[in-house]
């Protein structure tokens, strides 16, 4: 009997022991294949901040269609950025790291904050169980910096390099294209407190911190998480449906989806895009729409090119510093963001002015397309260096094409800084107050001379407007209905044959039976 009890029990604990074997299993299985994940993107990442030329920012590269385990690959990547300046310091003072390992050292990075901070769940690759076997020279390195920094604990050594988070509410932009607003509304509030914004009729306001990227409207393209002032971009522009439109510079395609739904699906927009990992992110994000997206540089495309004669609206949203959605991007985690890596005022003036030099050029460019009527130039920057001194350079040369500048959004209280005449009409969003820094400058071609597409060249068009200046009645004879005209022929006929005591019909009167 005893033996048979001893037999069971065995079996017992055996079968017990299965199910925690599989969840440590599946555990490590998921660790391995997230800190992989969170490598690749913390790789992008470093590389765009060192170059100052992010392919994206740090939400936007997690939340890429490519990455599986967003939840875990987020919590590793922004918590690896939060201690990165730590781990380097504890990295190089356990001298552990090899020319092997420097090669993968975006993983190491990985790992070394899962060993020290993180849930330090071992698995089975050769990177963890290197970081593990050092795991004590490790914790030595940590401990002689809190000493060598004079302070307690982590926290306080995070303090130190870090600029402290900035908590905004969670914007949603309906794709009208797949689905109404007030639909959208009903679901997301099946979870979370919803309003609707008071100026952008298709962006819904959620409670800050409210998770959506795995939820079905998003995944399905229904929703965008956009910010109200990246949503206005799109509506200052205005392009109506059938219209010809260009983004110029349209990754991650955010606005680009915008104006289609503006156009309701009607026109053609052709969205432009350089660099070669930002199109791959413009097509993940514009597959949902009827979109042709073009890889290659906006200065390069002709406007004497009959391909782009018809071009009708331009939305230029060039690279730019970025210093208006720090916050909103995760940059206070980014390595030049930390205390003391930056200049005295926090400010690169060479890179503004490069950034500048470009973005002059660019809407140079755009003003020289010959049909263009609608032209909206837009930064996320904070720094008039890349707003009103680039806009205020272009104003002759806009004049020269007939364009004004006009105010989007009329009602809109901050407008651009007192820099020169007409500033009034430039609009901006603040940091602090709206929770991102936007700039938003509308071009409006002034006169139009025949319905349609306008395919006059720019030296035609300065033409017709010196024309136009110099004889008023000459323009008033122009735009006089061709039947209104033969209406009057007939009167005076009529008038001239009642006198003359007959009345014979004119060829104009017959045209027009």
């Amino acid at each position: 009997m005893a033996r048979t009890k001893k037999a069971v029990t065995t079996k017992q604990s055996t079968a017990a022991g299965k199910p925690e074997t599989r969840r440590r299993s599946n555990a490590e299985r998921s660790a391995y294949f997230a800190r992989r994940e969170a490598a690749k993107v913390l790789r992008l990442v470093l590389e765009g901040d060192a170059r100052r030329r992010a392919v994206g920012s740090i939400k936007s590269l997690i939340y890429s269609p490519s990455v599986k385990n967003k939840k875990a690959t987020f919590a590793l990547v922004c918590q690896t950025l939060k201690h990165l300046c730590i781990i380097k310091e504890v990295l190089n003072e356990a001298g552990i790291v090899n020319s092997k390992w420097k090669k993968q050292e975006e993983l190491v990075y990985i790992i070394t904050y899962d060993v020290l901070f993180g849930k330090a769940i071992l698995s089975t690759g050769d990177a963890e169980k290197f970081i593990w076997r050092r795991k004590d020279a490790l914790v030595s390195a940590l401990a002689l910096l809190l000493k060598r920094k004079q302070v307690k604990n982590v926290q306080e050594l995070i303090a130190l390099y870090q600029t402290p988070d900035v908590s905004k509410p969670r914007y949603v932009r309906v794709n009208t294209l797949k689905l109404d607003v007030e639909s959208a509304q009903r679901e997301l509030e099946e979870q979370y407190s919803v309003q609707r914004d008071d100026m952008v009729p298709d962006l819904l306001i959620l409670p800050a911190g409210s998770d959506l990227h795995n939820h079905r409207l998003v995944m399905n393209g229904s929703i965008f998480l956009q910010g109200k002032a990246s949503s206005m971009v799109a509506m200052a522009l205005d392009p109506e449906p059938g219209w010809e439109v260009l983004d110029a510079c349209s990754a991650p395609g955010n606005k680009t989806v915008h104006l289609a739904a503006l156009m309701r699906g009607k026109g053609k927009i052709i969205a432009c895009e350089l660099n070669k990992e930002r199109v791959k992110r413009l097509n993940d994000t514009v597959q949902l729409s009827d979109i042709e997206v073009l890889h290659g540089d906006f200065l390069s495309l002709s406007s004497s090119d009959p391909s782009y004669s018809k071009v009708q609206a331009i939305l230029l949203d060039p690279s730019c510093s970025g210093s208006g959605t720090a916050s909103v991007r995760l940059d206070h985690l980014l390595p030049s963001h930390a205390t003391g890596q930056s200049s005295s005022d926090g400010v690169d003036e060479e890179r503004l002015n490069k950034l500048a030099a470009f973005q002059r050029k660019a809407l140079e460019h755009a003003l020289s397309f010959p049909a263009v009527e609608r032209i909206v130039y837009s930064t996320c920057s904070i720094h008039q260096t890349e707003n009103e001194d680039v806009v205020k350079s272009v104003l002759p040369l806009a004049a020269s094409y007939g364009f004004h500048l006009e105010a989007p959004f009329p009602q809109w209280s901050r407008r651009g800084f007192p820099v020169f005449e007409g500033c009034e009409n430039l609009l901006r969003t603040d940091p602090v107050e709206d929770k991102e820094g936007f700039f938003i400058a509308l071009f409006v071609r002034k006169v139009t001379f025949s319905k349609g597409p306008s395919r006059d060249t720019p030296d035609s068009i300065e033409e017709k407007r010196k024309r136009r200046d110099g004889d008023t009645n000459k323009e008033e004879m122009i735009l006089v209905p061709r039947v209104f005209t033969k209406f009057c022929k007939f009167w005076f006929y009529a008038q001239v044959n009642k006198r003359k005591g007959s009345f014979t019909r004119c060829r104009c009167c017959e045209n027009l039976q």
